[in-house]
């Protein structure tokens, strides 16, 4: 695990590099013929992509973008009315049923179809109408590092071409250098705080709600570490009654408009006597983990980086072997 995601800045240049024309092609295309809508489609890891992909989208584009429940096409068998919306499927494998039967539905009821894969040859790459390879490399840890975070470079390297956005093109030019300085900053400040501990919320809000969703899993199946992940707004209905003393919370927060609520939460946090690790932002009485000034729409991709060195670290401090989780395996096919 830990190799393979100290591979993500010569991943994530790799691919803008070499998928440059792909993208420019299909930003080309959807300019011409804007979709009503985008679907993605995606499960683990990759659904925590399709989570930025919509608040990257919809804040960019303005389209409405949403997650499709693969069991609609796959176990009930009922075929949505996609005419006109951009289809995105998101898979590190391309070889899940549900996935593949989603996908086929989708194809049939007239949507275009982008496959963002790590197999070119998987059959999911195969029956897309564009294919857009992640080129992250062979990746043997069960928990996916570099394939998630290839996806979410493609995406925003989608939406760039898209939108034409000068900014976010030139801003994605300059990630695989921030990705190899997000790789080397300390998070050990968390170590202390987590190697103990029973169950962990990770709380971050929109384009940020992604990497809070996969740090929280990866805490599951490399840690062993009970963590769900929240909205800083959500996490008020409810979720907050339980933590307190000896349940920590960590925050990613990115420079945008979400920070000064997640700050706020911090505050009120910490001062309940909840040990508060905050990466992003300041806060009284929190502990601070170290970040890079990046643009916020790549922020999620910096923090994930850092998130995934420590957390191999903290595998380790609890006596685990990151790469070998209980009762998982790499490929999971679903139906």
């Amino acid at each position: 695990m830990e190799a393979e995601a100290a591979e993500i800045p010569t991943v994530v240049a790799r691919q803008l590099r070499e998928n440059a024309p792909l993208m420019a092609a299909i930003g080309a295309r959807l300019r011409a013929h804007p979709p009503r809508a985008v679907v993605t489609c995606a499960r683990g890891s990759s659904d925590h992509a399709a989570t930025y992909a919509k608040y990257l989208i919809e804040t960019r584009t303005r389209v409405l973008t949403a997650s499709a429940a693969p069991a609609v096409s796959s176990i009930y068998g009922a075929e949505l009315n996609l005419r006109d919306c951009l289809f995105i499927a998101i898979s590190q494998s391309g070889q899940s049923p549900d996935l593949l039967a989603t996908m086929a539905a989708a194809r049939r009821s007239g949507a275009t179809v982008i496959a963002l894969c790590n197999d070119a040859h998987a059959p999911l790459s195969a029956a897309a109408d564009y294919a857009i390879p992640m080129l992250a490399g062979v990746e043997r840890s069960v928990a996916a590092t570099k394939s998630y975070l290839a996806s979410l470079t493609a995406i925003a390297h989608l939406t760039a071409e898209w939108t034409g956005d000068a900014n976010l093109h030139s801003d994605l030019q300059a990630l695989p250098a921030a990705l190899a300085a997000a790789w080397q900053l300390d998070w050990s400040a968390a170590l202390p705080r987590l190697a103990g501990a029973a169950h962990l919320y990770v709380i971050g809000r929109g384009l940020g709600l992604s990497v809070a969703q996969e740090t929280a899993l990866k805490c599951k199946e490399t840690c062993a570490l009970h963590a769900e992940a929240y909205s800083g707004a959500e996490v008020r209905h409810g979720p907050l009654a339980l933590l307190g003393p000896g349940f920590p919370a960590l925050i990613l927060a990115q420079d945008d408009a979400t920070r000064p609520g997640l700050t706020v939460l911090a505050s009120e946090l910490a001062a309940r006597k909840v040990e508060v690790l905050l990466a992003g932002a300041s806060a009284a009485r929190a502990i601070e983990l170290p970040t890079l000034p990046v643009p916020a729409a790549l922020a999620p991709i910096t923090l994930a980086t850092s998130a995934y060195r420590l957390l191999a670290s903290l595998a380790r401090l609890r006596g685990l072997d990151p790469d070998r989780p209980p009762h998982l395996r790499k490929v999971t096919e679903t139906v």
